[in-house]
């Protein structure tokens, strides 16, 4: 079986690949101040609870934007399963072409999903993942990566709004029934929610104005749901779609 791990800021995402199909994935809080040891007792408790042992993953690859757990996951991975895992870096076969001015610029989740887009929607692709940041990727119809735009995450500016206005209080950040709000809760939450659907729905038409192609719009990461469901612009919410991209890029390299 495969194992395959993003690695975020805020949230680390992992998945087992087994016969072509993902039978199990978890999220846990990133966290830089864990053990390898720490790390492997999480990671070998949730295999557990799928009746899957350390043997069973014979392979892994994975994606980290957090470069202080590089080394304590290829620790993890040397000592709990005896292999080394695929770390999608410079040198690493990706089928994506990085138009960029300087390609090591790319994050590597956003190579990845570049790669599983491509793969799953063909294109061209606009890729819209909500996590701490709020990124847009732009995969041409070919799967070459053109692109793209990085505003800050819904959560973040949230968590600004709480802590530079005394005043307000923490809100949930889900969408109210109206934009017109009737209390300081409900104003807050059409600000942040139907502000980022806003936010989103412009920079998707300014994309697609600038490729002079109609491309297919994917949502993935923690609040690709809560957006889709205020907007008819995205035409496909895929949580995995990271996973999916570390299991073809893997696949590329060893076989």
């Amino acid at each position: 079986m495969l194992l395959a791990i993003d690695i975020g800021n805020t949230v680390t995402t992992l998945g087992v690949f087994g016969d072509n199909e993902l039978r199990a994935t978890w999220h846990l809080a990133t966290n830089i101040d864990r053990m390898a040891d720490e790390h492997a007792a999480l990671l070998l408790n949730l295999l557990g609870h799928q009746n899957l042992t350390p043997s069973d993953v014979t392979k892994a690859a994975l994606c980290c934007v957090v470069p202080p757990l590089l080394a304590t996951y290829d620790e993890l991975f040397q000592r709990y399963f005896h292999i080394s895992p695929l770390v999608i870096a410079a040198g690493v076969k990706t089928g994506v072409r990085i138009r960029m001015e300087n390609p090591k610029e790319v994050g590597a989740d956003r190579i990845a999903n570049a790669a599983a887009a491509h793969h799953l929607y063909q294109g061209p692709v606009i890729i819209v993942d909500l996590g701490t940041a709020t990124t847009f990727d732009v995969v041409s119809k070919e799967g070459d990566y053109l692109g793209g735009v990085i505003a800050p995450g819904i959560n973040t500016a949230a968590e600004a709004l709480f802590t530079q206005a005394s005043m307000l209080p923490r809100v949930e950040l889900a969408a109210p029934k109206q934009a017109i709000g009737s209390n300081t809760a409900s104003a807050m939450q059409s600000g942040i929610v139907f502000g980022y659907v806003g936010l989103i729905e412009g920079i998707i038409a300014r994309i697609q104005r600038e490729l002079g192609d109609k491309a297919k719009v994917v949502a993935t990461g923690g609040w690709a749901e809560t957006i889709a469901r205020e907007t008819a612009l995205i035409e496909a919410v895929n949580p995995d779609l990271t996973l999916i991209g570390l299991r073809i890029i893997y696949y590329m390299n060893r076989d």
